[in-house]
């Protein structure tokens, strides 16, 4: 177990560079699958949640090379083997090998998958969509068993606007000879950036950014492709909520500007004083208000953006409201924010009230997930004294490298294992 002990109380200032997508990777290591041959990945974030996808691949008889930020998967000696290993256990994306493994191979024996408890997070859709598909699938204890013989519809309409679902049936689809028309897909960029890496492997796929795909099997799948990972919205909004620490301007390089649109109506209506230049953000000082902050699907206000930008509210002077319309358990960081100094209420599950600003303090804290993890960090970068946050490999799994990145801004942030 490690934690982070940060000093803080510092102004920051200089370049911070977005990492590539942790969510659109998880996604394309499973998408490899699709591919005979070789997939070279660049962009990629040295995070740990690769690290365990990879080790899955690695299982199925993949060879794979992780130099800085280039992947090299080789799928040549790739064969079926049951994914009855501990690394599916540790994280949600783990799920994500159900279609094209299903799909490839017609059969597959895998544990539920694992992740951060932040709310029921079912797979209800991802089984539901591949029994449409034509899959038979069989729960048992800690582990599901399906065989997949043919595909029986080509018109699927999603139970619910579910990502990983959606990914899940874009993979199995694209095997089909038939098109298959998916419906109520979700538009996320990483579902998107999936559609566009079987685009240019020689799937064909119809629709891409809207609700309603129409995947098959091209013609001539290439046995060698080369994608780049879009950068992470995510991250950039969350180096975002630095503001409030802003000693002349923080510049956030390679910024995916085009799928932030909601952040930046939420950081206008907190009065967060930012400008956009090419591919990136400038960050300056600003004198904070509240505003309500609800999150959303894609593109609306992202709920893994909502702990960085609950803890930037703590900031901000009046009331902010956070509604929290997808998981009943993302508050626990306001708890933590609370014992720091931070004047907050939480109303129910998914409504909560902060009232700002107010002075945070060092406290011994402890990261509950990723993104309450990160919001911690923010939090004690605001914080007057030592702040040290527990479980930090928690943070680990979505954000690269990110004490050496918050240390080349002037932050005093060190990492004890």
């Amino acid at each position: 177990m490690s934690r982070l002990i940060i000093k803080g109380g510092k102004k920051l200032e200089g370049k911070i560079r977005v990492s590539g997508s942790k969510n659109a990777i998880l996604t394309l290591l499973p998408a490899s699958l699709l591919i005979d041959g070789r997939v070279i990945l660049k962009n990629v974030p040295q995070i740990k949640d690769v690290n365990v996808m990879i080790e899955i691949l690695k299982h199925l008889g993949a060879e794979v090379q992780f130099v800085d930020s280039t992947l090299i998967i080789k799928t040549k000696n790739i064969g079926y083997r049951d994914l009855l290993i501990d690394e599916v256990k540790l994280l949600r994306a783990s799920v994500l090998f159900l279609g094209p493994i299903l799909a490839k191979f017609g059969k597959i024996k895998i544990y539920f998958p694992g992740g951060d408890i932040i709310g029921v997070r079912p797979i209800d859709a991802h089984l539901k969509g591949m029994i449409d598909l034509g899959a038979q699938i069989e729960t048992s204890g800690d582990f599901l068993e399906g065989k997949f013989r043919q595909y029986t519809q080509n018109e699927i309409a999603l139970k619910e606007v579910s990502v990983t679902a959606s990914e899940t049936l874009i993979m199995a689809s694209a095997l089909s000879k038939k098109p298959i028309n998916l419906r109520l897909v979700a538009l996320e960029p990483h579902v998107q950036a999936l559609c566009q890496f079987l685009k240019l492997a020689g799937y064909e796929i119809n629709g891409i950014g809207t609700h309603f795909l129409k995947i098959n099997r091209g013609r001539k799948i290439k046995k060698e492709v080369i994608f780049d990972v879009p950068s992470d919205y995510i991250e950039a909004g969350t180096f975002m909520t630095l503001a409030p620490i802003v000693k002349n301007k923080i510049i956030i390089e390679k910024a995916p500007i085009e799928n932030l649109d909601a952040v930046f109506v939420t950081a206008k209506e907190m009065n967060l004083n930012f400008e956009i230049k090419n591919k990136n953000i400038i960050i300056k000082q600003s004198k904070l208000k509240g505003t309500k902050i609800q999150t959303g699907l894609y593109p609306k206000f992202a709920s893994d953006l909502q702990p960085p930008f609950g803890i930037l509210a703590t900031q901000a002077k009046g009331v902010s409201l956070i509604h929290e319309w997808m998981y009943e358990n993302r508050f626990g960081y306001l708890r933590e924010a609370e014992y720091m100094g931070a004047n907050v209420e939480i109303l129910d599950p998914h409504r909560a009230i902060v009232i700002g600003p107010t002075p945070l303090f060092g406290k011994e804290v402890r990261s509950l997930d990723i993104r309450a993890g990160i919001s911690l960090v923010i939090a004690g970068l605001y914080a007057q004294g030592k702040t040290t946050i527990y479980e930090a490999e928690k943070i680990d799994r979505g954000y690269e490298k990110i004490e050496g990145k918050l240390t080349n801004l002037g932050a005093e942030i060190i990492r004890e294992d």
